[in-house]
């Protein structure tokens, strides 16, 4: 989908109430299961994010127990990103680190020259 109409769709939800959003949802889940070309995003906070939503609706809980819950589950995602990130960086510190330890060093003495 391109960048406009996505910035669209955005603006035609944004003034929704939460039980219209998730009507749109349902709406946009069944395209998805009808049409889609695409494979379900693979990342695990995700996965649990979108199903303990769905289990939510069904047992027809609050919206705000809802958004509530999904809001504390993307914080934990942030922070499960931001620990992979550094955890990243730490390991490619780590690999120039050894990197320049076992890199041969250049001979520094001068090397007499043939007669």
């Amino acid at each position: 989908m391109n960048e406009q109409l996505k910035e669209r769709i955005l603006r035609a939800l944004e003034p929704l109430a939460d039980e219209r959003g998730y009507q749109v949802l349902d709406y946009v889940e069944f395209l998805e299961s009808k049409y889609a070309e695409r494979a379900n995003p693979s990342n695990a906070f995700t996965k649990l994010t979108d199903r303990a939503q769905d289990l939510m609706r069904a047992g027809k809980m609050p919206l705000d127990a809802i958004s509530g819950t999904v809001g504390f589950f993307d914080g934990a995602a942030k922070v499960m990103k931001g620990l992979a990130t550094a955890a990243q960086a730490v390991v490619d510190e780590a690999s120039r680190t050894a990197q320049s330890v076992t890199a041969p060093k250049p001979d520094a003495s001068p090397k007499p020259e043939p007669p």
